[in-house]
């Protein structure tokens, strides 16, 4: 007679799991995935991103980034050159390289949300200043901390920014960033999603208290998803990598996903898989791991 875990070894091997489907679409957040700390692309990195492309396996960069920062990936996006931005606020051509880059497709705040948001924040939190960043750049209120990356359009109270006749009304509001000095980030996160309610998306990506602040129903995910269905590729067939809470929508809806060995415990939670750090190119080793797949299964 065969004991309890001979009889389940037998009815594994006669039932083994499904294989998985290629992957058609690799998904990548930026900082804190695809690139090292000193915001640099490696190059093992460079080298899986090509491998992948020429091996029928589309890349796309997903991030919270606005378009005007991806400089540093434009090089690498191939055929398609398209990469999604603004935590899914923005599709972005990045052929033609700095300074050239392109919207293709806006999921953008109405003016309204983004003025109802800020109330709502502002009573659950105070203290809590603000950001808008629209297509043309960022502007915030004076309390909030200062960008350096790149030079701000204006400074002034968020109701004045998200007026009617502000200079730059005609650019679209891809999303609120909200900042607070004396909240942890997970704390004020917790405290925004419960007052904000389905008012918007709110999420983050940064080691401080800011939160960034999308329209109802725009994420990384629902973006990515958008992009993919008009490739005819299913969630099955998407292999996606995050670090970050910004990351974990995505990470859920793809078939296959990575959470970075650097990665925050919801992002561990969220993903099917892991990797090693940012810094030890865990999004290669993956890429690697997958082309040699796809290779052997020929």
């Amino acid at each position: 007679m065969r004991n309890n875990a001979e009889v389940t070894t037998s009815a594994a091997a006669q039932h083994p799991a499904p294989a998985q489907p290629r992957p058609r679409l690799i998904a990548t957040d930026l900082d804190g995935t695809l690139l090292r700390d000193d915001k640099s692309v490696s190059p093992r990195t460079v080298a899986a991103l090509a491998a992948a492309e020429q091996a029928g396996i589309e890349v796309f960069f997903v991030t919270g980034r606005p378009a005007r920062w991806m400089d540093v990936v434009s090089d690498h996006v191939h055929g398609h050159g398209l990469a999604i931005c603004g935590n899914g606020a923005a599709v972005v051509d990045l052929h033609g390289g700095p300074g050239q880059h392109r919207f293709v497709k806006l999921r953008a705040m109405e003016r309204e949300t983004a003025l109802d948001v800020i109330e709502v924040l502002r009573a659950a939190a105070p203290g809590t200043s603000f950001a808008v960043e629209r297509t043309g750049g960022i502007c915030h209120e004076f309390a909030y901390p200062p960008v350096h990356i790149d030079p701000v359009i204006a400074i002034a109270p968020a109701e004045k920014l998200l007026a009617e006749d502000f200079d730059l009304a005609d650019q679209p509001v891809l999303k609120l960033l909200a900042h607070h000095g004396d909240l942890t980030p997970d704390a004020f996160l917790a405290l925004a999603r419960e007052a904000i309610g389905t008012r918007a998306e709110v999420t983050r990506s940064s080691p401080t208290a800011l939160l960034e602040i999308s329209a109802p129903g725009v994420s990384k995910a629902s973006t990515l998803a958008l992009c993919c269905a008009e490739r005819g590729i299913g969630p099955e067939e998407v292999v996606a990598f995050g670090d970050m809470p910004n990351d974990v929508e995505m990470l859920t809806w793809a078939g296959r996903s990575y959470a970075m060995g650097n990665a925050h415990p919801d992002v561990i939670a969220a993903a099917s898989s892991s990797t090693v750090a940012n810094n030890d190119d865990g999004v290669a080793v993956i890429i690697e791991q997958l082309i040699e797949e796809a290779r052997t299964a020929n």
